[in-house]
């Protein structure tokens, strides 16, 4: 029970279950520059367990950029049925790496290969994490991603991306079939003409072609999130993957939200600019639900989610489709 939550509480979810959370786990990444570290959260028991590969943002933050932050979400997720993957990518400020190091300061390409490595080596994952061994669904898997981790996510689901100053990178496609459906939390938008000079001189890699996602994808983003540091648009820009992406049937909009969407990479966090509580569990409420339905047939957990937002906390947000 959280008493902070008011109107969100209408949004049905299952019951909440003991978790567990194993933390490092260590997969060897040659040619990485560091070993790949992750935390496995998970329901204590069950089995056939559904997968959520978390992948974190950017952000100013020493260590909610890697494993150890999103608890909001990767908790939340564990407690009603996933098992969640968390990897550390190596823009994380605790991975050592130098921002000036080849691939930085984002190191896009390489969060990108850190979930494949992970889906590669699921069996020795679950070696390692003997808690959790024989007892996850190898062919039910998510990916979620918080800005630019959401840009990681959505090269998954098969946006392309160019960088204009990298000759090696020209319609980049990094799409993983094993991933069944994504969302997106406030992805980045389109590059080229809509980024601000900033992003344009040291973000030039924010610059995706969402026309060929056609994975199952639900993109969340703020009304209020708006980003001079990166685009010379408004909140809008974070609409691009919803109104481009032919596999992005739906869109959550968050009103009143900034770019932290009431919470999600960290309770209490410095970087959350619109924490809220009702906020935070919209996000983690209809996620959920939008996940449970596309992995599952007949699951009616998002039809409901939806029915709700719009009866009891529409003024918190509302939902568009396709």
């Amino acid at each position: 029970m959280n008493n902070l939550i008011t109107d969100a509480r209408h949004i049905p979810i299952n019951d909440a279950t003991q978790t567990i959370s194993v933390s490092p786990v260590t997969l060897a990444a040659p040619g990485r520059g560091v070993p790949l570290e992750m935390r496995i959260t998970a329901p204590s028991t069950g089995r056939n367990l559904p997968i959520i590969l978390l992948s974190h943002g950017h952000g100013p933050s020493l260590y909610i950029p890697s494993k150890d932050g999103y608890g909001p979400l990767a908790n939340f997720y564990a407690e009603h049925g996933f098992a969640v993957i968390q990897p550390t990518h190596v823009n994380s400020k605790v991975a050592g790496l130098s921002p000036d190091a080849p691939g930085g300061p984002l190191f896009w390409r390489s969060r990108v290969k850190d979930m494949t490595l992970i889906l590669d080596q699921l069996e020795e994952i679950e070696a390692l994490v003997p808690a959790v061994a024989g007892r996850v669904d190898h062919s039910r898997i998510a990916a979620v991603g918080h800005s630019l981790g959401g840009q990681t996510v959505g090269m998954l689901l098969g946006a392309r991306l160019t960088d204009p100053k990298d000759l090696d990178a020209t319609d980049v496609n990094m799409y993983e079939p094993r991933i069944k459906v994504g969302v997106l939390l406030a992805a980045p938008g389109n590059g080229g003409d809509d980024l601000s000079e900033n992003a344009r001189e040291n973000y030039s890699s924010l610059n995706p072609d969402f026309s060929h996602m056609t994975t199952q994808t639900l993109v969340v983003a703020g009304d209020s999130d708006v980003a001079a540091h990166l685009t010379v648009r408004g909140a809008d820009w974070y609409a691009d993957p919803f109104r481009i992406a032919p596999g992005a049937d739906s869109m959550l909009t968050l009103v009143g939200g900034r770019h932290g969407l009431g919470g999600v990479s960290g309770y209490d966090a410095k970087e959350t600019g619109d924490e809220d509580p009702d906020r935070l569990a919209i996000v983690q409420r209809m996620t959920w639900a939008y996940l449970r339905s596309a992995l599952y047939e007949n699951d009616a957990a998002w039809s409901k989610a939806q029915k709700a937002l719009g009866d009891h906390a529409s003024s918190h947000g509302l939902v568009e489709t396709k």
